[in-house]
């Protein structure tokens, strides 16, 4: 199991990305995690799981939803609050 957190930048809040990024992850199947907007106009997405699935979840956030224009995705060491929920097994959830 890796673990990984992702920091997307652009256009990525008030237009879905966080119940695309939601319904991505149980469409691929073995991630848990959550996404969640941060107060900088960001999404990050923290998530845990085997590697091939989390391939899978990495290249599909530098596309996202449709309405979304990812100008980045930055890896982050870990989540920039300390203040968040740890992650569930089996649990990807939109916070």
């Amino acid at each position: 199991m890796k673990e990984v957190c992702l920091k997307i930048t652009g256009r990525v809040q008030g237009i879905g990305y966080r119940r695309w990024a939601e319904r991505k992850a149980h469409e691929i199947g073995g991630i848990s995690g959550w996404v969640l907007n941060m107060p900088d106009g960001s999404v990050e997405i923290l998530m845990k799981g085997e590697e091939r699935p989390l391939e899978q979840m990495i290249a599909a956030c530098y596309e996202g939803p449709w309405a979304a224009r990812v100008d980045s995705v930055e890896f982050l060491p870990r989540p920039s609050s300390g203040f968040l929920p740890p992650i569930q097994d089996g649990i990807f959830e939109h916070i």
